[in-house]
C-alpha cells in the first residue's frame, strides 16, 4: 500500500509546499496534520501565499500580544469561513511556519465571529503535538488549567476585535465534539474540490 503523505508530496506539481496537497490525517492513526502558520509567542501573523508556495506575514499583532501556542490548519479541510479549519496546538516548543505537525485533538472552542453584518461560525479546534514516542498525558479541553483555558479564550477574542471583528465564544467542546467538526470540514473539502 503506498503512503497517501509520499503520494501527495509528489503529485504537488511544481509546488512541493503546497498545504491543500496533504492528508488532514497521519496514515494509520488517529493523529492529525497540522500545518502551522503561526508559532507560539510570534507577534507576526503568516499565512500562506499559494501564488508563489511561501509563508508570508499577513499583520503584525500590536505590542504585547502573541499567539499563546502554535497556530495552524488542518489540510484538506474546509471551515465555513472559507478556509481551512483553525487549531490551537499546545506543544512543548514553538515550531515555525510551515512546520507540518501531528497533533491530537482535545477539544473545540464553538465561536462567531461578526464582519461586515455577517456572522459566521468559525470554530477553533484545540490540540496537543504528538508523535509516536511524544505523547502528551491532555486528553479532553477538561484537563487544561482553568486559567489557562480562559487566557485563550481571551486570546482570540482580543485579537479578532483588534481585526475589527466581533468574535465570541459560545461554547466548549470535548474532544468528541472536536472530531465532529473536523469530519464536516473535511467532507466540504472533498464536496468543494470534487471528491
Amino acid at each position: 500500500m503506498e503512503d497517501p503523505l509520499a503520494v501527495a508530496l509528489a503529485d504537488a506539481d511544481d509546488n512541493p509546499m503546497n498545504p491543500d496537497e496533504l492528508p488532514s490525517r497521519e496514515p494509520g492513526s488517529r493523529r492529525i496534520h497540522i500545518v502551522v502558520d503561526t508559532p507560539a509567542g510570534s507577534r507576526n501573523k503568516y499565512k500562506y501565499d499559494p501564488t508563489f508556495g511561501v509563508f508570508r506575514i499577513s499583520r503584525v499583532l500590536p505590542r504585547g500580544s502573541a499567539f499563546p501556542h502554535d497556530f495552524g490548519s488542518i489540510p484538506q479541510t474546509l471551515a465555513a469561513d472559507g478556509d481551512a479549519l483553525d487549531v490551537l496546538v499546545i506543544a512543548a516548543a514553538p515550531s515555525f511556519p510551515g512546520c507540518l505537525m501531528s497533533g491530537r485533538l482535545i477539544g473545540v472552542l464553538h465561536a462567531e465571529q461578526r464582519e461586515r453584518r455577517r456572522t459566521i461560525r468559525n470554530d477553533r479546534l484545540i490540540a496537543v503535538a504528538e508523535t509516536p514516542v511524544n505523547r502528551s498525558p491532555l486528553r479532553e479541553l477538561s484537563d487544561l488549567d482553568p486559567e489557562h483555558l480562559r487566557d485563550i479564550e481571551h486570546f482570540f477574542e482580543s485579537y479578532n476585535r483588534r481585526q475589527g471583528r466581533q468574535f465570541r465564544i459560545v461554547s466548549r467542546g470535548r474532544r468528541a465534539a472536536a472530531e465532529i467538526v473536523l469530519e464536516r470540514a473535511v467532507r466540504a473539502f472533498r464536496e468543494a474540490h470534487g471528491g
